[in-house]
């Protein structure tokens, strides 16, 4: 089986071409246009790579049309709220024209694969009990979710006009090792190493549920494998926290200070809770391997280790605290 991953050299790109290693696939294609969010580290030997973006149509035809895969995984995004609140039509470019131009090539020249938009659990906004189904409407809040809703939807709708073999995955929060400096956990590490306050948006009390990236590698193979043409799965590993819980825990794992911390004006239009079932998934015979307590501390203890790999890509731009208001 021959696999196009698309988004290969970011966080969880970089990560699900690991797993396919692991699992004996040696037919991998990466396709990364190596922007802001792509770190050239997470090139591996061996995996076919093309230098190209998801918004170039041409290229992705001719991609397409010369490798002929037979899953093709598309993580390839803008994926920070922050950034999408200071350039919001870069991220429709990318997450909704992107995706058509990857849908466009695949249904002229590879018409018979298996094609992954892979989403996120902010596509349904925000939600104050309970948790949402693959059932429920979408509500985006941000220009990042709204333009990920946007390919989500795009994407099912090549499945009832075109017949492709079109799955969305939507999944919560993910951390762990490779994640850019940006995202508030690998931020708080790096800046918590650095003896730099920690900056929590507004009262710290937002909620998300967070995932391991090797469980929603694993999930979202698990999909390949048995998901069904059409359907959305949600992935989540029920592991609820708030962005200030997940601060204090990376402080307590690293011996750092809870002094360190400091309360910043929140961002616009936060979303207070996150929250979807996983349900579907599971039926499919997926379960989380790793608790949060678990994940946090391989995930510290990763970028310990590795200050090679983020020194790299960090700028007062990148672990910034209030990024929407740096130019």
């Amino acid at each position: 089986m021959k696999f196009l991953v698309t988004g290969g050299l970011g966080f969880i790109g970089t990560n699900f071409i690991r797993l396919l290693l692991k699992k004996g696939i040696k037919e991998i294609v990466n396709v990364d246009n190596m922007s802001y969010g792509s770190h050239p580290d997470n090139v591996i030997e061996g995996v076919k790579f093309y230098k190209a973006d998801i918004t170039d149509t041409k290229a992705m035809e001719e991609i397409i049309r010369n490798e002929k895969p037979d899953v093709i995984v598309n993580f390839a995004a803008e994926s920070h709220v922050d950034r999408s609140i200071v350039d919001p039509l870069s991220f429709v470019r990318t997450n909704v024209l992107g995706v058509a131009s990857l849908l466009e090539a695949v249904r002229k020249y590879d018409d018979n694969a298996r094609f992954i938009q892979i989403g996120t659990d902010e596509e349904y906004g925000e939600i104050f009990s309970g948790s949402f189904t693959e059932e429920d409407r979408l509500r985006p809040s941000s220009p990042y979710s709204a333009s990920k809703a946007g390919g989500s939807l795009l994407a099912l709708s090549y499945v009832r006009t075109y017949g492709l073999d079109v799955i969305v995955t939507r999944s919560s929060n993910n951390y762990g090792p490779y994640q850019f400096p940006e995202k508030l956990i690998p931020k708080t590490i790096i800046r918590a190493y650095l003896n730099m306050p920690i900056p929590v948006y507004g009262s710290g009390k937002n909620v998300r549920d967070w995932i391991f990236v090797e469980d929603n590698c694993e999930a979202i193979y698990t999909v390949i494998q048995k998901g069904k043409k059409g359907e959305i799965y949600n992935i989540s590993a029920n592991e609820e926290k708030t962005n200030l819980e997940v601060v204090k825990t990376v402080l307590k794992i690293m011996g750092k200070p809870e002094s360190l911390i400091k309360f910043v004006e929140d961002r616009p239009g936060h979303d207070f809770r996150y929250s979807i079932s996983s349900k579907k998934v599971r039926e499919l015979g997926w379960s989380p391997r790793y608790t949060f307590e678990e994940g946090i501390k391989i995930t510290v203890d990763w970028y310990l280790k590795n200050e090679w790999w983020w020194r790299k890509v960090i700028n007062e731009k990148v672990i910034a605290e209030t990024p929407w208001k740096v130019k």
